[in-house]
């Protein structure tokens, strides 16, 4: 049997972030809401309704082709895109052809650059639902959605594996966020995949018959409806089978994909250009203007967490991973400097250690969102200077931490109402050892006899007596002084 090689080319269409739509002064904002309620003539290509440009939305368009390190096209055109479907409204589509906003750009992802080909605008659709209604099958249409603005982002056929594709879209999803021109929630459609795929055989140049899988909207979907779609392939071609060129869809109950329509080329849209929109226009001082104003991206980020904060590339991929995760870091960083007297390398480490470990577990047991965090960088700062001075241990400080999670309140209050603050001095631990062992006589004869396991519980009891506030260490000398 041959062997063949993997080759994927990702659409991705983003919902950009604007309080109107594409077209029209309509709000953008409907997730959740009834049904039929945000739409306008324009949304609905009624007769004499004409459309007028979101001068937020090509601003943000432009901001992402910079942010891919696209070309701008100092000229750029919107086109008709023509195709009946029971969603589209109109009856065409308004997107962009031969002049897109951007093209020519990359994304690097783990190593590997992945080509960009163009960035072009376009309207989003409405949404078709498709239920049982007094035990007849019907398609209800939801008009909302028609109309929001979107960039759909078209890479080269660079992607060779499931696994890159997934690493390449969560990429260009933190690109997303890290700009702020679009939240990405797949939950919502404000970010979806369109995946391009065909089999070759290796050494061969030439493209195989590609498969167009529409419409993912997780990256664990992609990843799967791209495995499923390998193996499909290789069985036709390893069958002697010819593979079709189609458009299939993707199945996430049944993990398989499934033949939709045999794929249309651009002729069979009838592109001409869109003659109620005059073109766009850019001067190079508009597109450098709008360049500057971009942030920090994610890549440079990491590389910055690496080399001024000397953390792990684990670490800093882990913090790096939003625009509110890498904020409020540095933000505990900056209040924590004004408490401690450790290095700034030691420093940025132990909040690195914290954010990534305790802060994140609390915010995955409670199920919330960075933005949900109930108290303000200063107080996990304020947590670690406790650390630092001996008032907390680091088991305390967790328990503490617990309690900010569930109350909101700085450290410091947490200590005044539950008596957290660690047991102060030898003298008073050695009192609380020293009834431990009077109330567990039978363990202390245990231990001297040889079980060395009832050290273990003697340690707890004692743990128990100072809820966890006692110096393990200090602790620990002291048992072993008393048990001798």
């Amino acid at each position: 049997m041959k062997e063949y090689e993997v080759v994927v080319g990702l659409e991705t269409h983003v919902q950009l972030a604007t309080s109107s739509k594409m077209f029209c002064e309509t709000s953008a904002e409907y997730f959740g809401e009834n049904p039929n309620t945000h739409i306008c003539p324009t949304c609905l290509g009624l007769p004499g309704a004409l459309p007028v440009m979101n001068e937020k939305a090509i601003e943000s368009a432009v901001k992402i082709g910079l942010a891919l390190n696209c070309k701008i096209n100092q000229l750029s055109r919107f086109d008709r895109k023509n195709y009946f479907y029971p969603d589209l409204a109109k009856g065409y589509q308004i997107s962009q052809l031969e002049l897109p906003i951007a093209y020519e750009g990359w994304l690097d992802v783990a190593g590997r650059r992945i080509r960009i080909n163009r960035a072009h605008m376009e309207e989003d659709t409405g949404k078709l639902t498709h239920v049982n209604l007094d035990g007849e099958s019907v398609s209800l249409v939801d008009f909302n959605r028609c109309g929001v603005p979107l960039l759909e982002i078209v890479t080269e056929p660079d992607i060779t594996s499931p696994e890159e594709a997934k690493q390449y879209a969560k990429a260009l999803h933190r690109t997303m966020r890290y700009l702020g021109v679009a939240d990405g929630d797949m939950e919502k459609a404000g970010m979806r995949f369109d995946a391009n795929i065909s089999l070759r055989p290796k050494g061969e140049k030439k493209l195989g018959t590609k498969v167009e899988i529409k419409n993912i909207n997780s990256f664990g979907f992609l990843e799967k409806a791209l495995f499923y779609e390998i193996s499909r392939q290789l069985k036709i071609l390893s069958e002697g089978g010819e593979v079709i060129q189609e458009t299939r869809g993707w199945n996430e109950t049944s993990g398989t994909t499934k033949a939709q329509r045999t794929k249309e080329t651009s002729p069979d849209y009838r592109y001409f250009p869109e003659p109620d929109l005059p073109p766009l226009e850019f001067t190079k001082e508009a597109i450098a203007k709008i360049g500057k104003s971009l942030p920090e991206l994610p890549e440079v980020r990491k590389s910055r967490f690496v080399n001024s904060y000397a953390l792990s590339s684990y670490d800093a991929a882990l913090l790096a991973e939003g625009p509110e995760v890498a904020d409020w870091y540095e933000q505990v960083v900056r209040d924590y400097e004004k408490f401690s007297k450790n290095n700034s390398t030691v420093l940025a480490k132990t909040v690195a250690n914290w954010v990534n470990g305790e802060i994140s577990r609390n915010l995955k047991e409670k199920n919330l969102v960075w933005e949900q965090v109930p108290f303000e960088p200063a107080g996990l700062a304020q947590l670690l200077s406790l650390i630092d001075s001996g008032v907390l241990t680091q088991a305390a400080a967790k328990q503490v931490l617990s309690r900010m999670f569930e109350s909101g309140k700085l450290p410091n209050k947490i200590l005044e109402e539950e008596n957290l603050a660690s047991v102060g001095g030898r003298a008073e631990l050695e009192k609380i050892v020293q009834a431990v062992l009077t109330t567990n006589e039978k363990a202390v004869n245990d231990y001297r006899s040889g079980k060395q396991a009832s050290f273990g519980f003697l340690l707890g009891q004692v743990m128990r007596e100072t809820r966890g506030t006692a110096d393990p260490a200090l602790t620990n000398q002291i048992l072993k002084e008393k048990l001798l």
